[in-house]
């Protein structure tokens, strides 16, 4: 495994750092303290390319791959979050299942959109009562006169609510399998489809300027052809997006975590106590020193994951170790850089307080810190 980039990767890991430092870093704080959605941040990324990152030009992609996506979401999280999810989601969960699944019909007319940054998608897997048990979903799906008629309600929906909002693909039952199991099959459902409505607006402990609700189906109708992939394969097919999904959100925890690094090692420079800078001390010495320590181990996990999803080897197992690895850098360092600041760090208006609220989350969404230890342990070969 190479660790060194391209020359195309890394002229555009450079380009995101610079857009994340002088257009992001200024005027997000605002909008995290106002719960804002960035539009006009959001319109920048996609006039930069970044939603159409690993998709090929034909449908208005760049014509890049995922560990380009992987390295653009590393760079934004070092500065914000809220900004890296709104990407990766957009990517990963919105237009991926359209992409890989999806109909050449369904391709050309959603694709360019949602490359563009123009539209945003987003997917509906998660449920009130069901989270990492996502076999166990409600909501249903009917097919009458070449139409299908969702039902139910859909959590936790990130880009699911904004004025660009394009579309959702939902999961839904639609039958029941010879073995008792519930047919679960994946509908898109175009966002001004009459019964979709947007619930409430969450309010988070951390990813503030991202957008997140609650959806509800309501005899949702749309036709026949809006099935992405093969009836019944609906949840095969994302576990797939997951699998890959993790590769993504390990690189922003790892961008997260590095900018934890970041900013103790600037704070660390210039903060004085006990007649010298606290970098003098070896206590935060210390400190830091373990925190770069767990960014180069997660960068390299993640790395190494995708490489090998590229290359088309099997990666489940590496990606799941990413995303463990990579979430629990990030809560660490997000820890120990507020421990540097002090007072200065439990306060929202400092980049530090910020990464300390949105890293949680890294250890529960698109599978919990517990959903990796048991995908590894069935790659092991261990009964499930």
């Amino acid at each position: 495994m190479s660790r060194q980039l391209s020359e195309e990767h890394e002229e555009l890991r450079r380009t995101v750092a610079t857009f994340s430092r002088e257009v992001v870093a200024p005027v997000i704080g605002d909008y995290y303290e106002r719960e804002a959605f960035p539009y006009d941040i959001v319109a920048q990324m996609g006039a930069m390319g970044l939603f159409g990152l690993p998709f090929p030009e034909s449908y208005g992609g760049m014509g890049g791959d995922y560990f380009a996506l992987c390295l653009a979401l590393e760079e934004l999280a070092r500065v914000d979050s809220s900004v890296a999810i709104t990407l990766e989601a957009g990517v990963s969960l919105g237009a991926m299942p359209i992409f890989r699944f999806g109909s050449e019909l369904q391709r050309q007319t959603w694709l360019p959109r949602l490359c563009s940054g123009e539209a945003l998608g987003a997917f509906g897997l998660t449920e009130p009562h069901c989270g990492s048990d996502a076999g166990r979903i409600r909501t249903t799906a009917r097919l009458a006169e070449e139409t299908w008629v969702v039902n139910g309600t859909k959590s936790f929906i990130t880009n699911s609510g904004t004025d660009i909002t394009a579309l959702v693909t939902v999961t839904a039952v639609t039958g029941t399998l010879p073995d008792g199991r519930p047919e679960i099959s994946a509908i898109l459902i175009p966002r001004d489809t009459p019964g979709l409505s947007v619930g409430q607006k969450y309010s988070k402990v951390g990813w503030s300027a991202s957008d997140t609700n609650e959806l509800i189906l309501d005899e949702c109708q749309v036709p026949e052809d809006n099935l992405v992939g093969e009836r019944g394969r609906g949840y095969a097919q994302f576990l797939r997006i997951l699998d890959e999904g993790r590769i993504a959100i390990a690189a922003l925890s790892v961008g997260l975590a590095q900018g934890c690094v970041d900013e103790s090692l600037a704070y660390a420079g210039q903060r004085e106590a006990f007649g010298a800078t606290i970098g003098g001390h070896q206590a935060i010495q210390f400190k830091l020193a373990d925190m770069a320590a767990r960014v180069h181990t997660a960068r390299l996990a993640y790395y190494d994951a995708a490489q090998r999803m590229l290359a088309g080897e099997p990666f489940k197992k590496e990606a799941a170790i990413a995303k463990l690895v990579s979430s629990n850098a990030a809560m660490d360092n997000a820890r120990e850089a507020t421990q540097i600041f002090g007072g200065s760090g439990f306060m929202n208006e400092s980049a530090v307080g910020r990464f300390y609220r949105d890293a949680k989350i890294l250890e529960i969404g698109e599978g919990t810190s517990e959903i990796q230890r048991m995908l590894i342990a069935r790659e092991l070969g261990l009964p499930a």
